[in-house]
Formats: C-alpha cells, sequence, structure tokens
C-alpha cells in the first residue's frame, strides 16, 4: 500500500466505511460520547439533531440554545413532525450521504437501522438515569425531566415505526456493540466506545 494515499483511500480500498454511529434513547449521553470519539480517532461530529433543528428554523421555530428539545418550542415542533414525515426524511437522507463518505461520528436515532458499514453503538440505560442527566442538565425537576423522557421516547418510537417500520429501542440487532451505562460514568462509557471502535477498525484491517 502506498504511503501517500489517505487513510480513507484505505478505508474504502479494504470495503470499510470509517464512519460510527452512536444511537440510544433520549438524554442518555450520545452527544458527549460521539464527541469524545470524535476526538480520539480525528473524525467529525455530526447530529442529526442539528439538521432536523437547521429544518425547524426554517420553518420558523428559534432554536437557540443546546436543550432546544426540551422546551415547549421543541415539543410542539414535535407534534409538527408527526404530521409531516418529510422533516427526518430529509434529516435522514443528509445523513446517509455523510455517512458513505466516512470519518464522521454521527448521533442518530434512525441510521443505524438505514445503513450498512461501519460502527454501530447503542447506549442502553434507565429513563431514570437520562431523566436524572436531563435534571443536572437543564435545571428540571426529576418528575418533569422524567416525563420529558418518556414523552421524547415514545413521539419518536411512534414516528419512526410509522416512517421506516423499525421498533426503535426494541429491535437492536443492527448494532455491534452495546454499552449498559447504567453503572458507568461519562468518562468509563467513552473508554468502553473507545475500545469497541478500535477493536472493529483493527479486526476490519488487519
Amino acid at each position: 500500500w502506498n504511503d501517500n494515499e489517505t487513510n480513507q483511500d484505505f478505508y474504502e480500498w479494504i470495503g470499510l466505511i470509517k464512519s460510527i454511529i452512536i444511537s440510544g434513547p433520549p438524554a442518555i449521553g450520545k452527544t458527549t460520547i460521539a464527541k469524545g470519539l470524535a476526538k480520539e480517532f480525528n473524525l467529525v461530529h455530526l447530529s442529526g439533531g442539528d439538521i432536523l433543528k437547521e429544518l425547524a428554523e426554517e420553518e420558523g421555530f428559534d432554536t437557540r440554545g443546546d436543550d432546544w428539545w426540551d422546551t415547549q418550542e421543541g415539543m410542539n415542533f414535535l407534534s409538527r413532525r408527526q404530521k409531516n414525515s418529510e422533516f427526518d426524511k430529509k434529516v435522514d437522507d443528509k445523513l446517509k450521504k455523510l455517512f458513505s463518505k466516512g470519518d464522521v461520528v454521527i448521533t442518530s436515532y434512525t441510521l443505524p437501522w438505514l445503513v450498512d458499514g461501519g460502527v454501530k453503538i447503542w447506549l442502553a440505560g434507565s429513563k431514570e438515569n437520562s431523566a436524572q442527566r436531563m435534571t443536572a442538565r437543564d435545571n428540571l425537576s426529576k418528575n418533569d425531566a422524567l416525563e420529558i423522557v418518556q414523552k421524547r421516547y415514545n413521539e419518536n418510537k411512534i414516528i419512526y415505526k410509522t416512517l421506516y417500520g423499525f421498533e426503535f429501542g426494541d429491535d437492536l440487532s443492527v448494532f455491534d456493540k452495546i454499552i449498559e451505562t447504567d453503572e458507568l460514568n461519562v468518562e468509563q462509557v467513552l473508554e468502553v466506545a473507545k475500545s469497541i471502535v478500535r477493536n472493529i477498525f483493527d479486526a476490519k484491517t488487519t
């Protein structure tokens, strides 16, 4: 192999897409883990939520703030999404193209079921722990956070079943690995994820 060839050319030559997808229920810590992996493996981090936000802005929503999805406006947009599947299809079409180019870590609810290749990791955990994260992050009461987590999870499940026919959160057969996050802190989850990615990339390049 010519040393002047790029890393990505090498991955394409062996038929491996050097992309990672992190998925899991709402507020499980997907973005934190994805950013950590992007830094470790020199990849670009992309979020389905960010692209969906861009589409929301085009619809006249004010999406400023990291935790816009948990606001009343974010909830209103979720309700509108249920009536118009074009939002999600546009996002997923964009993400599929970016995924196939490689060199990305994508946080997405849907992508693991829609593409082949790369490394797919599901972050598993209880809704109570997700609510705990949201409580600390968004300054909400535990009850409010739990209600939001449950609502987002259920609405996403309905949208993706209607749109693509898969059971979000139930059919995990598409994932390379599932990380149980309840007993781990963020640093520990990231270390497990790094090890998984390294092992899969190494296995496919040797």
